[in-house]
């Protein structure tokens, strides 16, 4: 997992004269001075920690440091784990490639977009096989055909070098779309 770290002033490190206090109960006590605040925070025994420091004035909450920073670093990396995807992978084509390679690549690009990546479709020509653009064509333009409506092309098929090359990526559908689609599967 990727390091990250978080960090917020706290108490003596606050620099604004006046805060927005929030106390530990979750209610707001108003602006008060920033003297006042800590003198707050130390009777409860716990820290002043400044959350939003860009408002006007700086929010400031009451609360205890160590269990605050545990809590925001969990919702950081539940966030994390949310935004999985976004990676290219590759799968490679001869233009004259045999039915049960091209199945199995076709199985495998499923599986990439099912996790949400992208997907580079790329056709490989040897010399002579340069004559056969064609074939490439049309063996790029049978797999979008066969990935359904689940698939949005990015880039269309180009040529660079002896390389044809295609992006693919999933069409994500909103959760809406999702609950529509399987309401209407078990009504018809």
């Amino acid at each position: 997992m990727k390091s990250f770290s978080l960090s917020w002033r706290t108490d003596n490190q606050i620099r604004a004269p006046e805060v927005r206090v929030i106390g530990q109960d979750g209610k707001q006590l108003g602006v008060l001075k920033l003297a006042e605040a800590q003198s707050l925070a130390k009777k409860a025994g716990l820290s002043l920690v400044e959350i939003a420091p860009k408002a006007q004035p700086p929010v400031a909450k009451i609360v205890d440091y160590s269990k605050f920073r545990y809590q925001e670093e969990k919702k950081l990396k539940d966030q994390l784990k949310k935004v999985k995807g976004g990676e290219v992978k590759e799968i490679r084509f001869s233009p004259f490639i045999a039915e049960n390679d091209y199945n199995i690549r076709l199985k495998r690009i499923r599986e990439f977009l099912a996790e949400r990546n992208k997907v580079r479709l790329t056709v490989v020509f040897t010399k002579r096989q340069m004559g056969s653009k064609p074939f490439g064509y049309n063996l790029l333009d049978r797999a979008v055909r066969e990935l359904g409506e689940g698939v949005a092309v990015d880039m269309q098929p180009k040529f660079l070098g002896k390389h044809l090359i295609m992006i693919v990526s999933p069409v994500v559908k909103s959760k809406r779309a999702r609950e529509n689609e399987s309401t209407s599967k078990k009504i018809g």
